[in-house]
């Protein structure tokens, strides 16, 4: 990691001199103000100068509403979608969750967006085969359920839209982690209870619960990542360890490298 630096230089300085960090030979924009700072942070990767757009002290609106003006360049035709990488603490098969921190209650198109855009970041991570889980309350889809009705239907368009992928949904939550919870409820020849790869939740609330429940009571890194736009987008929060904010950066830097620089 290269950091480009935009914002107010004395602060900037100031909290780099609290890490003893020497920053002298990093490029830093000087503005005044969170929405300078994000319009230079978003222009500067617009130019093709930077490859991560990365928040940092500014407030989400901001930092979002620099990244999707189209005087930067970095807006494209794709919706926003977040995406969590979390990792257990002694390592093992990552899970990927989306979307716990951008879309409030999407749509089934904008699912189908999150679907797809998870499944291309698992196999750029070399999973050959990801398999893909719909979550709800229930592994049935009965009508006193939206989200199950909702999770049949993303199901069954993943499998004639998406190849090389496993689905299925609805899946409750155990059924989704746990192999004895599928062979319990006679779902063990089901491709994915047990061994998912991926988790679609349907709305931000399941998804932030999860998300932070695996993080504070099991001790999982997540790595969050903003998909849709010209660069990969990280939107870190104040609350996070430097270890989730290294891993947001190096899988940013991952995924970057498998796409063309804004401008190239």
């Amino acid at each position: 990691m290269k950091p480009l630096f935009t914002g107010n230089l004395d602060e900037i300085q100031r909290l780099a001199d609290d890490l003893a960090w020497d920053i002298s030979r990093y490029k830093l924009i000087n503005t005044k103000g969170e929405e300078s700072a994000a319009a230079a942070a978003a222009q500067v990767c617009g130019q093709g100068q930077a490859d991560v757009m990365m928040k940092g002290q500014v407030h989400t609106d901001t930092f979002v509403r620099a990244a999707l003006s189209r005087e930067y360049g970095l807006r494209t035709d794709q919706k926003l979608v977040h995406i969590f990488h979390i990792t257990a603490p002694g390592g093992g098969r990552p899970l990927l969750l989306t979307d716990a921190a951008v879309n409030v209650n999407p749509t089934i198109e904008t699912l189908q967006i999150a679907t797809r855009a998870a499944v291309t970041m698992s196999r750029t991570l070399g999973t050959v085969k990801p398999s893909v889980a719909f979550l709800s309350a229930t592994e049935s889809p009965i009508p006193s359920v939206p989200s199950a009705v909702a999770a049949r239907e993303l199901s069954n368009w993943a499998k004639a839209n998406i190849a090389d992928s496993e689905f299925s949904g609805p899946l409750a939550f155990d059924l989704i982690l746990s192999k004895q919870a599928a062979g319990i409820k006679n779902m063990a020849g089901d491709p994915v209870a047990g061994a998912a790869d991926i988790i679609v939740v349907p709305d931000i609330v399941s998804g932030n619960s999860i998300f932070k429940a695996l993080v504070y009571l099991s001790g999982g890194c997540a790595a969050g990542i903003v998909t849709g736009a010209a660069v990969p987008l990280l939107l870190t929060s104040r609350a996070d360890t430097a270890a989730a904010r290294l891993a947001s950066v190096a899988l940013a830097g991952i995924m970057a490298a498998k796409k063309e620089p804004p401008g190239g």
